[in-house]
């Protein structure tokens, strides 16, 4: 399976952003997807999951202005972001795994994509 995860960019605070992370190669709606983000000099960190059923979890920093999404007849998530600020700068990551357990974690997915920058200025 192979991860494309694009739609990054320099957006001012404030702005909104959409990233995207097309799937192939895999039956996608097998997967749980995650977003994962991780700034200079910081460890990777969880952002939002989207579960093969549908369900969403996000983490507190982005709770409320991030929404995470999926198509599975493109075999596409999306992470929908808005009031953006400098705090989320940071290259983004799609991933997916098949099993729930720790999803919130990085260890234990099971495909990565490349990463997307995103910068956000004041």
């Amino acid at each position: 399976v192979q991860l494309q995860a694009s739609g990054g960019g320099l957006v001012q605070a404030g702005d909104s952003l959409r990233l995207s992370c097309a799937a192939s190669g895999g039956t996608f709606n097998e997967y749980h997807m995650g977003w994962f983000r991780q700034a200079p000099g910081k460890e990777r960190e969880f952002v939002a999951v989207i579960t093969r059923g549908g369900n969403k979890y996000y983490a507190d920093s982005v709770k409320g202005r991030f929404t995470i999404s999926r198509d599975n007849a493109k075999n596409t998530s999306y992470l929908q972001m808005s009031s953006l600020k400098r705090e989320d700068t940071a290259v983004y990551y799609c991933a997916i795994r098949t099993s729930i357990l720790g999803v919130t974690t990085p260890s234990g997915y099971d495909y990565w994509g490349q990463g997307t920058l995103v910068t956000v200025s004041s």
